[in-house]
C-alpha cells in the first residue's frame, strides 16, 4: 500500500493518467464510472498531464495515514495530496485516499447509498487538488456546489 500512496512517479510531459486502487472489502467499486468523474472534472479543470492516484481503503489504513502524514489521531473520510502541480502548464500530480468503510457507516445520515458517499470523498478530495477549499464559510458554498455538480453529472 505505501508503494501505491504517496509515490512522485514523475509524470510530467506524459499524458494524464488515472488510477484505483481498490484495497478494502466493505464495499463493490464502480471503477470505470469514477475514472470518468475524475477524467471529466480534470478537463473541466483544463488538466491535461500528470496522474491521479486514488486508494480506496478501510478506517485503520486512513486513520494510519492520517497519523503520518497529518497529525491527526483518528480515521477519516478522504485525505488528498498534492505532489506535484502547474495550472499554466495544465499539469496535475495528486493522491486521493478515501474510506470505503466510513462512506458506509456514515451514508445513511445522509440518505445516500455508501457506493455514492464514496464518490463524493473523492469528488471533494479532488476538488481540494484543484485548488477548492471548505475551510472557511466563504469557499465552502462554491466547493459544495462543484461536488453537487459532479455527483449530478454521475447520475444522469
Amino acid at each position: 500500500m505505501g508503494k501505491v500512496i504517496l509515490e512522485n512517479k514523475l509524470m510530467k510531459n506524459k499524458p494524464l493518467q488515472i488510477s484505483i486502487y481498490n484495497e478494502q472489502k466493505f464495499l463493490s467499486i464502480d471503477e470505470s464510472k469514477i475514472k470518468s468523474v475524475l477524467l471529466k472534472m480534470l478537463q473541466d479543470a483544463e488538466i491535461l498531464q500528470g496522474s491521479l492516484e486514488v486508494a480506496i481503503v478501510d478506517d485503520p489504513t486512513i486513520h494510519k495515514l492520517n497519523v503520518e502524514f497529518l497529525g491527526h489521531d483518528y480515521a477519516t473520510d478522504v485525505l488528498s495530496f498534492e505532489m506535484d502541480a502547474d495550472s499554466q502548464k495544465k499539469f496535475l500530480e495528486g493522491n486521493v485516499i478515501v474510506s470505503a468503510e466510513t462512506a458506509l457507516n456514515r451514508a445513511s445520515e445522509f440518505d445516500q447509498t455508501p457506493e455514492m458517499e464514496l464518490l463524493l470523498y473523492i469528488i471533494h478530495g479532488t476538488l481540494h487538488l484543484l485548488g477548492y477549499d471548505d475551510h472557511s464559510e466563504e469557499d465552502a458554498p462554491l466547493m459544495r456546489q462543484k461536488e453537487t455538480e459532479y455527483l449530478d453529472w454521475v447520475i444522469r
